[in-house]
């Protein structure tokens, strides 16, 4: 059967595949349109992996930053950007970022609603244009109160969504607090449907190759959408997949990923390659150190305060203090060096005996060492021959860390240099952020290299539509967020630069649609 005489069950104007950031700044976009829009959600909770996120979004020059008093402009953030990202990604498709964030952050607070703060974090790279106390923003926090019945729709933190820990959910913020909000104003629009356990299976296309619908399962269940303007993948990566990333990324295993086991499955890569889709960054991942736990869970591990970080050879390998991304990167070249993936975060209890980091859920010790992710010691020699490493190397490399602490410089990895570093301590220099390890108690807690989701997805125009390997555009097709190649390419140039760049493509991908759906000739062919 022809798909013009093809029998839909429901018609929207636009549908959203995914519920995190980028797709509910779709969402409401098209709904700030007049347009009706179906959003679909395979998990049981709305927000994917932006709920889990610290809700940063990265949109230099934007008039948040401007009523508080931080000074920013389009164009530095563009010289800052261009710098770090080069030719990786085209140089049109960035710009087109840069310059319609401040739009789309004026629409989330003016139109949609959205309270929004900056709030401190700086710049990862020390490049043209950086800001060293960060130009992000953020939701403000929303009470569950207001939030209503809805809140039982919202994916809960980490500690209570992968640990079953109890977790108050009072007042949500961060990434919690964008996803509530959006959820709410989708609800208030009266233009928007929204559905949980339904699960995105196959982009319907028409004769010309244009995509028209999708076709979807809620159990055992299928219908199809017919979507009269067009489709935004927004589902996220492929982190959860574990032959995907062994494939593109030779890791060794997908349980080290922040995301949640139900989401990041690399439907949304199958779902575009099936239809043609030119795809990119495969290789590339929004990477982290992880906090391995008893479960066989990581936990996103940032912000080191004290202690070093050795590998299998009990040696230092980076600033324990890089961003994460960078810090992450370090770790994936020493696997790729054939170090191994076996990674030690070793402390003293000169700050007490906790994990000297932020990590979420905090690591319970007696837990953690049941499970041999956990040592201490009351010597460099014992805390060796519990972990496997080295002696020699491991005595080696605290004895010359410890020089520089008394040195006051790091002279391998220049830790606490960077703002970056000093943001954490609350230094104001180097020797602030190097406390030596000579306390009367060492531990040693075991670190994997993890992330915050892949990178690599569908290749884009500036308007987000969907690119073949030709150039053309698949009509009525359109990617934002981690289904997307990312705009950043193979860097992490700031704190919300995932969530931003998501919200912008999915928003002119509206804008794009909206033309298309008026008769007008729009800005892809």
């Amino acid at each position: 059967m022809a798909v013009d005489d093809q029998q839909w069950d429901s018609s929207y104007d636009v549908v959203v595949i995914g519920s995190g950031g980028a797709a509910l700044a779709g969402a409401l976009a098209a709904v700030k349109r007049g347009l009706s829009v179906c959003v679909v959600e395979k998990s049981s909770y709305f927000g994917g992996t932006s709920a889990y996120s610290g809700g940063s979004v990265w949109l230099p020059g934007n008039h948040v930053l401007e009523r508080q008093g931080v000074d920013d402009s389009v164009e530095n953030g563009l010289a800052y950007f261009r710098s770090l990202v080069g030719d990786r990604t085209a140089e049109a498709l960035q710009r087109t970022f840069l310059e319609t964030g401040p739009e789309v952050a004026r629409f989330l607070e003016d139109e949609v609603g959205i309270p929004l703060e900056h709030r401190p974090f700086p710049d990862y790279y020390a490049a043209p244009g950086r800001k060293d106390h960060g130009r992000s923003i953020f939701a403000a926090s929303i009470s569950a109160d207001e939030l209503g019945d809805r809140l039982r729709d919202i994916r809960p933190p980490v500690p209570a969504d992968q640990f079953g820990m109890e977790v108050d959910r009072s007042v949500l913020d961060g990434g919690q607090a964008w996803i509530a909000r959006m959820v709410l104003a989708l609800d208030e629009s009266g233009r928007a449907d929204l559905h949980l356990g339904t699960a995105a299976e196959r982009l319907i296309v028409d004769d010309a190759g244009d995509v028209v619908g999708l076709e979807v399962s809620a159990g055992a269940h299928r219908r199809t959408i017919r979507a009269r303007a067009g489709i935004i993948v927004a589902a996220g990566g492929y982190e959860r997949n574990a032959e995907l990333r062994r494939v593109h990324q030779q890791m060794p295993t997908a349980d080290w990923s922040a995301s949640h086991p139900d989401t990041g499955s690399g439907d949304a890569l199958r779902m575009l390659s099936e239809v043609g889709a030119q795809v990119d960054l495969l290789d590339q991942s929004w990477w982290c150190p992880a906090t391995l736990f008893p479960n066989g869970r990581a936990a996103f591990t940032l912000g080191v305060r004290a202690g070093i970080i050795v590998d299998s050879t009990g040696q230092r390998f980076a600033n324990e203090m890089l961003p994460y991304d960078q810090m992450g990167r370090a770790m994936l070249q020493r696997m790729r060096d054939g170090a191994g993936e076996v990674f030690w975060f070793v402390f003293d209890n000169r700050f007490g005996d906790e994990l000297p980091a932020i990590c979420v859920p905090a690591p319970e010790r007696a837990a953690m060492t049941e499970a041999g992710l956990w040592h201490t010691a009351s010597t460099v020699g014992e805390l060796a021959a519990a972990t496997g490493l080295d002696v020699e190397k491991l005595t080696a490399t605290i004895d010359r860390y410890n020089g520089f602490a008394v040195a006051g410089r790091d002279e391998d990895f220049a830790r606490g240099e960077d703002p970056y570093g000093r943001f954490f301590v609350g230094a104001q220099d180097a020797a602030q952020c190097l406390p030596s390890l000579d306390g009367s108690r060492f531990h040693a807690v075991r670190l994997v290299l993890g992330d915050l989701g892949t990178k690599g997805g569908a290749v884009i125009s500036t308007e987000g539509a969907v690119c073949r390997a030709d150039g053309s555009v698949i009509r009525g097709l359109y990617a934002a967020g981690n289904s997307s190649a990312s705009v950043s390419g193979e860097v992490y140039p700031g704190p919300g630069t995932p969530l931003g760049s998501g919200m912008v493509f999915a928003y002119r991908a509206v804008a794009d649609m909206a033309a298309h759906l008026a008769g007008a000739p729009g800005t892809t062919t």
